[in-house]
């Protein structure tokens, strides 16, 4: 083996000795971040000591604000901080183990959650206490040799066993857990998830390729896009009928009755029949079986009624989406991309099809930097509420995503201590974060927000600490424009937020 080949060989090899040590110490890292989340939740807990009543307001606020200062969405921060806690009290070799970087976070969340029904035996008093030692010991001597995956299947089968368990309590606990969730991957595509009992999974699956099969060979049950060429139709019906023919409208014609010369038409239908039938191939479906599944897919969901096991209320339910668009992209004068609210860009064609379909649209005016500023509707009411959502988009609690449909206009500075009801003091809310702020919850756990003349709220967590969320945008670039900003702020620079006097449009 040559000098060359055994360096590149060693190179190799300290690469992936550091890449190990390296996730050693992030599952160090990670681990030291549970402990600092269990060391916030026992100071939750004197909270809740003091003041029970508001138990829940003072959890919310604390998850809300890990929530804002991480940048992380409010469900994963909720659940970090029960891991967290069922970490410290009930597993202290799992917490040593994860302490000393020889499993991994991912490692930990599979066995803190899979012990779920080991604590729910142990606290029927079905199973002792001590049973739960026996769980985290199998289990640790999984984790530290396998993955994570193989550790999930692993320690919800001794989980199932010390617990006593049968095949079928665990299959009805595991269906509790059946969601449908959907996340972007780009490009106007998203990833529609289905978590579903195996067998109706694999039937599903199964019904889409069946179904894929015949759409692709049975050619018969499309209708073939049959040629037509005017030129040459016209071309030939001049040469056969050179004289004695009655045009109509929309390039209709036929031969005059009263002409005695038909020798050239009949020997045009004698050629015609003598030639016999024309073939017309129909080509095959070039769609790949996965697209032909993912359409019939969607169409099914789409454009099928629901059962009658699930009941007809469920046929008065429609799904709520918002999309905006340029009305020149509308009128077909552009292929400006349209926006998904809340999801990213849509197809032109798309949001145009969308409007044929839809009486619901509200015209929305934009200033140079792409701010939503007004609509063209009179109606108080209604109009600032289809101004606040075609602004806000979602909730306005930092890092919130609830779609605004579910939100609701909120008066950051409270109605009853003197807050008007204007544009420039609602903005939409989820139930949760809404309750951050309530007046019943005490001082030292409520947050306050204040709302810039730029639409920007400013948070302040009970601690002091503050976080800013600013109006989604509605286009990604922005016209230099006719009237470009002579002096624009240099960085570091104050800004003056006045709002022009004619920014807004009458309602």
């Amino acid at each position: 083996m040559s000098t060359d080949t055994i360096t590149h060989l060693e190179a190799q090899s300290a690469l992936l000795e550091e890449w190990v040590e390296t996730r050693r110490q992030i599952a160090m890292l990670e681990a030291r971040s549970a402990d600092l989340l269990a060391q916030r939740a026992r100071l939750m807990d004197a909270d809740v000591v003091a003041q029970p009543v508001h138990r829940d307001a003072i959890e919310r606020s604390m998850i809300a604000e890990f929530s804002a200062a991480g940048r992380i969405a409010t469900g994963s921060v909720s659940q970090a901080f029960a891991d967290a806690r069922f970490l410290d009290q009930d597993f202290p070799a799992l917490r040593d183990t994860f302490r000393a970087g020889r499993v991994t976070a991912a490692h930990v969340r599979e066995i803190v959650r899979a012990a779920a029904p080991v604590r729910a035996a142990i606290r029927d008093g079905v199973i002792e206490e001590s049973m739960l030692v026996a769980f985290e010991t199998a289990a640790l001597a999984f984790a530290e040799t396998e993955a994570p995956a193989r550790t999930r299947a692993h320690v919800r089968e001794v989980a199932a066993a010390i617990a006593g368990l049968s095949l079928t309590e665990r299959n009805k606990a595991a269906g509790a857990e059946r969601t449908v969730t959907v996340r972007s991957v780009g490009d106007g595509l998203a990833l529609l998830q289905a978590v579903l009992p195996e067998h109706l999974a694999i039937g599903i699956l199964d019904r889409l390729t069946r179904l894929a099969r015949v759409q692709k060979h049975n050619t018969d049950d499309r209708a073939p896009m049959l040629p037509v060429d005017d030129d040459a139709w016209e071309a030939e019906a001049a040469e056969v009928w050179d004289g004695g023919v009655i045009f109509g409208s929309g390039g209709t014609f036929t031969s005059d009755p009263f002409e005695e010369d038909l020798d050239a038409y009949w020997e045009h239908v004698d050629r015609m029949l003598a030639a016999g039938p024309k073939v017309i191939q129909i080509p095959s479906d070039e769609r790949t079986t996965d697209q032909i599944r993912a359409d019939l897919l969607t169409d099914l969901l789409l454009g099928a009624d629901p059962s009658e096991v699930q009941g007809p209320g469920l046929s008065n339910v429609t799904a709520t989406i918002q999309v905006t668009v340029n009305a020149t992209t509308l009128a077909g004068l552009d292929d400006h991309p349209a926006q998904l609210d809340g999801h990213g860009e849509l197809h032109p064609d798309i949001a145009r099809a969308l409007a044929g379909r839809n009486t619901g649209w509200t015209r929305l005016f934009l200033d140079p930097t792409g701010m939503v500023t007004e609509t063209d509707t009179y109606t108080p009411t209604a109009g600032m509420r289809r101004f606040l959502q075609a602004r806000d988009q979602h909730c306005r609690f930092p890092g919130c995503r609830m779609p605004v449909h579910r939100c609701e206009a909120d008066h950051t500075l409270d109605h009853a201590l003197g807050g008007s009801t204007s544009l420039d003091n609602l903005a939409h809310l989820c139930k949760t974060h809404h309750a951050l702020k309530h007046p019943s919850i005490p001082d030292q756990h409520r947050w306050t927000a204040r709302q810039l003349p730029d639409w920007t709220l400013r948070w302040t967590s009970p601690t002091g600490r503050t976080h800013v969320d600013r109006p989604p945008r509605r286009v990604m670039f922005v016209p230099s424009g006719p009237e470009p900003i002579a002096h624009p702020p240099q960085p570091g620079a104050d800004i003056d937020w006045t709002t022009p006097a004619d920014a807004h449009a009458p309602f």
